[in-house]
């Protein structure tokens, strides 16, 4: 018989205690293969369980309460390179997807999926694939002209930098500085700082006319 394969080693984080629970109690079937070895709901839990626990992958979403799960991303591969940063989130927005795999998660994954299929999926990515939810492939699929072009995120072309993108996305969709800030995790003045950046390089005045330029040049529809 050859050596028995150890249980992958899992550190879970999320803001929510309710989804902790949850998803220990879908994995609990499956502890032959998936272990969790510890629990956060803040970054800096996070971060603690991490170093004290070294596991395999760390599962977290795109938003955490306060902070940015992304940010958080790039803070745990700086401390554990080798460690698989798996995104597991209800928000199945491209943009956020680009900019996981752009800070080096090996998995996107949607808040729907089964216990069975996550354990497949960790499995995989633990083995060295990386993986993205099958609900987002049309979207993945539909921007990958943008890919090709050296374009990654919506507005690059213009010159315009992924916040800015962002922030530029937020006004499309009618929303208000404050209402933006609180989205993206950034001060009001941040905003204002943005959009005086987006107004120069649109060659606009206005948020009416960077909406108008951003819908001309099909950035956003």
């Amino acid at each position: 018989m050859g050596p028995v394969e150890e249980p992958l080693r899992l550190v879970v984080v999320d803001d929510h205690q309710m989804v902790l629970d949850g998803l220990k109690a879908m994995l609990e079937p499956h502890s032959d293969r998936v272990r969790i070895v510890g629990e956060a709901g803040t970054p800096a839990q996070a971060v603690t369980e991490i170093l004290e626990h070294r596991p395999d992958a760390v599962l977290l979403d795109v938003r955490l309460r306060g902070s940015s799960g992304l940010d958080l991303c790039g803070e745990i591969l700086g401390h554990r390179p080798d460690c698989k940063v798996v995104f597991l989130t209800v928000y199945d927005d491209e943009q956020y997807l680009y900019q996981a795999l752009q800070l080096g998660a090996s998995g996107f994954l949607l808040k729907r999926v089964r216990g069975s299929e996550l354990v497949e999926y960790l499995t995989r990515i633990h083995g060295g694939e990386v993986l993205i939810d099958p609900a987002l492939d049309t979207r993945v699929a539909m921007s990958a002209a943008r890919i090709r072009d050296g374009e990654f995120w919506p507005g690059a072309h213009l010159g315009i930098t992924q916040r800015e993108s962002d922030v530029l996305s937020l006004l499309v969709a009618g929303m208000p500085n404050r209402a933006i800030a609180a989205k993206l995790f950034i001060t009001e003045e941040t905003v204002k700082t943005h959009l005086r950046a987006l107004y120069r390089k649109l060659d606009v005045g206005d948020r009416a006319g960077a909406i108008t330029v951003a819908l001309r040049e099909g950035v956003f529809r």
